[in-house]
């Protein structure tokens, strides 16, 4: 599919991508996310519904990271 930023000549290519987010005040990383990328990154409807339920779903995380303020 063609990139939909002005005056972008490239397409979007399928990736994996590293999705982060704020759930319930604490930081949420899910790897491996289906993505199609160009200058954007877009989620397809079917794959921001998993994430949500992956979000919901109250579990203990597959790994751990250290998390640094920007100061």
């Amino acid at each position: 599919m063609k990139c939909t930023i002005q005056g972008c000549p490239g397409n979007y290519e399928d990736r994996r991508i590293l999705h982060t987010v704020r759930h319930r005040g604490r930081g949420v990383v899910i790897d491996q996310v289906p993505a199609e990328v160009c200058g954007d990154v877009l989620l397809r409807p079917e794959t921001v519904n998993h994430l949500e339920q992956l979000i919901q779903a109250v579990r203990e995380p597959t790994r751990t990271a250290p998390v640094y303020q920007y100061a």
